[in-house]
C-alpha cells in the first residue's frame, strides 16, 4: 500500500446543481449542517438510535431518514448520490473506551460502510473516527480498512487534525478520511488552519447567565430549552485531572455524556492534591458546574436554532458529544465541493485501483 447580461436584458444565471450526499451513522446531524452549509444537498440519512430521531427530523425536514440498522439496508434503498458521509461507531477505537477495534461488532460496522459505499460509487466519501484508529494495536486493522477504500477505486487522503485549527472552539482530534473516486484523478487535501482559534469567550459568554440546573440531577423543563446542565457528584476517574479550561482557552473535548461534560469557566483550575487527585478550589465550590447542553452545542458549533430534543438531559449531551462539530464539517466539504464543482457523478465501467495519501504534519504509522 502507498502511503503517500445582454444589455437591457435581465439574463437569470443557471442554478449551480449542487452535490446530493447520502449520511450514515447520521446522530443529530453536525457532519451533514456542515456540507449543507458548504452548499450540499443532504437528501438521505440512516440513524438507528430511536433517542436521536426527533432531533434530526426537526432540524432536516426535507431529508428523508431511514431508521433502520446499516445492516438491513441495501444499496437500492438509497436514491442517487454524488457523495457519502458519516463516522461509524467510535467506541471500540476510543482511548476512552474498551478498545476492542475491529473485533468488536461495532468496529466492524467500518465494513458495513464500505458495503454501501461499493454498491452507491459515488463520486467522493468522508469517514470520521477518534484518534484511537491509529494505536498501533489498531494499524493493522486500519490499514486494511483504508486498502479496502482503495479496491474500492478511491484514492484515499487520511490524517489526524485538530478541530480547533478549523474554527472550533474545543481541543479535539479526530481522523478524517476522505477519498474521492479514482476515475477522477483528484485526491483531497484538507483546508489551510485559521490564524486565530477560537477561544470559549468567543463562543459562550455571552450565556452565562442562562444555564438551570436540570431537575432531579437530569431532568429537564420546557423552557429554556437545551439550557439546562446535569448535577450531581463527581467520579474519582473525574476529579483526577482538571476540567476547568479558562476564558481565553479552546475547550477540552466535548464527550457523549453529561457526567464526563466540561466545568465552566467561570470557576478557577481545579488544585493538584495529589497523584492523580484534585480538588476545586475551597471558597468557590459553588462555581464549579458542567457545561449546559447549549454551552456544549455552541462549542461543537451548532447555530441557535438547533434545537436538540429529548426529555432526559443526558440525551441531550450524548447527542452533541456524538456529533462532528459543524464548522469543521463545513470547512472539509467546502473543499470537497472546490473539487467537484461542476462534477456531477457519473458510473465507472471499470473500478481503477486507488492510492493512499497522508496528510497532516507528521506521520501516524
Amino acid at each position: 500500500m502507498i502511503f503517500n447580461a445582454v444589455a437591457r436584458r435581465k439574463v437569470t444565471p443557471k442554478r449551480k446543481t449542487s452535490l446530493r450526499v447520502a449520511s450514515l451513522f447520521s446522530g443529530a446531524g453536525g457532519l451533514d449542517l456542515g456540507f449543507k452549509r458548504a452548499g450540499m444537498r443532504i437528501v438521505w440519512a440512516n440513524e438507528y438510535d430511536k433517542s436521536i430521531w426527533a432531533t434530526f427530523e426537526s432540524n432536516f425536514p426535507a431529508t428523508e431518514l431511514d431508521k433502520r440498522s446499516i445492516v438491513d439496508i441495501d444499496a437500492s434503498d438509497l436514491p442517487s448520490i454524488d457523495g457519502l458521509i458519516g463516522g461509524p461507531p467510535c467506541q471500540s477505537w476510543s482511548e476512552a473506551g474498551a478498545r476492542r477495534g475491529i473485533k468488536d461488532s461495532r468496529g466492524q460496522l467500518f465494513f458495513e460502510y464500505e458495503r454501501i459505499l461499493a454498491e452507491t460509487d459515488p463520486l467522493f466519501f468522508l469517514a470520521e473516527n477518534v484518534s484511537g484508529i491509529l494505536f498501533p494495536k489498531n494499524q493493522r486493522a486500519f490499514s486494511n480498512i483504508l486498502e479496502g477504500f482503495c479496491k474500492l477505486g478511491y484514492n484515499v487522503s487520511f490524517g489526524l487534525l485538530n478541530a480547533n485549527d478549523f474554527g472550533v472552539p474545543q481541543d479535539r482530534e479526530r481522523v478524517i478520511i476522505v477519498g474521492y473516486r479514482s476515475d477522477t484523478k483528484l485526491h483531497f487535501e484538507p483546508p489551510q488552519k485559521v490564524t486565530e482559534r477560537p477561544t470559549l469567550k468567543n463562543a459562550i459568554w455571552d450565556l452565562r447567565h442562562s444555564a438551570k440546573p436540570a431537575r432531579n440531577g437530569s431532568e429537564t423543563e420546557p423552557e429554556p430549552v437545551n439550557h439546562h446542565y446535569l448535577t450531581g457528584g463527581f467520579s474519582t476517574i473525574y476529579m483526577s485531572r482538571n476540567r476547568v479550561r479558562q476564558w481565553y482557552q479552546p475547550s477540552f473535548t466535548i464527550q457523549a455524556g453529561g457526567r464526563h461534560a466540561p466545568l465552566h469557566p467561570q470557576a478557577p483550575v481545579m488544585e493538584l492534591v495529589g497523584p492523580d487527585v484534585r480538588q476545586f478550589v475551597r471558597g468557590a465550590e459553588h462555581l464549579y458546574r458542567r457545561m449546559t447542553v447549549r454551552e456544549c452545542a455552541r462549542v461543537q458549533t451548532f447555530p441557535d436554532d438547533f434545537t436538540f430534543v429529548y426529555q432526559n438531559i443526558n440525551d441531550g449531551y450524548k447527542m452533541v458529544g456524538n456529533a462532528v462539530p459543524v464548522e469543521f464539517a463545513r470547512r472539509l466539504a467546502s473543499i470537497i465541493a472546490k473539487d467537484f464543482s461542476g462534477v456531477r457523478s457519473r458510473r465507472r465501467h471499470k473500478r481503477l485501483r486507488g492510492t493512499v495519501h497522508q496528510f497532516g504534519d507528521s506521520t501516524l504509522f
